[in-house]
């Protein structure tokens, strides 16, 4: 009997969790676009656009393309994943949308790491968020699999954190705000979209993702000119969307705007003190 439920239980876990080969190819691939940034070398090219009192440039390097190529393999990469769940088996957009920004704002920040010990520090926990956004999406297909709640804590823990990460590396890369604000509104607009699909409603709440993300490229946009570290600018940015978010999901829950305001005020008013201090 007992050998009997340990079947039961391994073979339960097994269709929770994807191919360790397919997982493992899928991961290498991505970090073999990044690791082949690191070790061909290039030169680049500028992209300008000049208008009466307007002049945009935008450097084009071999990294801007291989970044481009991982996000490509992230999506189909996970796409390849899903196809072999055993509830879902077929494509379903929703589980593309992480990965495949985890991998943008892998190779946008790896590409401001300086060639060191500090580059392959930053490779090496890429690998390891590359697996949990996997990992975790994978999960979350089976609302009923054990680890679900954990993986979707995970998911949105993750979400937040790579909008901080993306705020973060702009700032220090001096982006210019013609930049900065459609990659600040689109980013913040489809994590909260998925942050507010895994609510357990299974609603895509488009009106206050877009919400989410014009407040969110607003703040950015004022804060552009501010003397603050990049740390500093993304606690700024964070903070309202991690607060407007939740926001969203108290009030689909039909919980009292008076209720519902205390705690995005709170995370709100945390994340901007802390900006003051820091």
């Amino acid at each position: 009997m007992r050998a009997h439920r340990y079947n039961l239980y391994m073979q339960e876990n097994r269709s929770t969790l994807p191919s360790a080969d397919r997982i493992g190819v899928l991961i290498a691939s991505v970090l073999l676009a990044f690791a082949l940034t690191k070790l061909i070398q290039s030169p680049s090219f500028t992209v300008t656009l000049s208008l009466p009192g307007f002049y945009f440039a935008l450097p084009l390097t071999l990294g801007t393309f291989m970044t481009i190529l991982a996000g490509a393999l992230a999506a189909a990469g996970m796409d390849w994943l899903t196809r072999s769940h055993p509830v879902l088996g077929g494509t379903n957009i929703e589980h593309l949308m992480l990965p495949t920004i985890t991998t943008f704002v892998i190779g946008a920040s790896l590409s401001l790491l300086p060639n060191n010990l500090v580059w392959w520090t930053g490779f090496a926990f890429s690998a390891v968020l590359l697996l949990i956004v996997f990992l975790a999406e994978y999960i979350t297909i089976n609302p009923s699999a054990p680890s679900y709640a954990l993986a979707r804590a995970g998911l949105t823990a993750l979400a937040y954190a790579l909008f901080l990460i993306l705020a973060a590396s702009l700032r220090f890369s001096g982006a210019r705000m013609v930049v900065l604000i459609p990659a600040a509104f689109l980013v913040a607009a489809l994590i909260s979209l998925r942050i507010l699909h895994l609510d357990g409603t299974d609603r895509w709440d488009f009106p206050w993702a877009i919400g989410i993300g014009i407040i969110c490229a607003q703040i950015g946009a004022g804060l552009h000119y501010w003397p603050l570290t990049p740390v500093q600018f993304g606690l700024a940015l964070t903070g309202p969307l991690y607060g407007l978010t939740m926001l969203s999901v108290s009030l689909a829950e039909n919980i009292p705007l008076r209720r519902a305001v205390v705690g995005p005020a709170i995370i709100v008013g945390v994340a901007w003190a802390f900006v003051i201090l820091l």
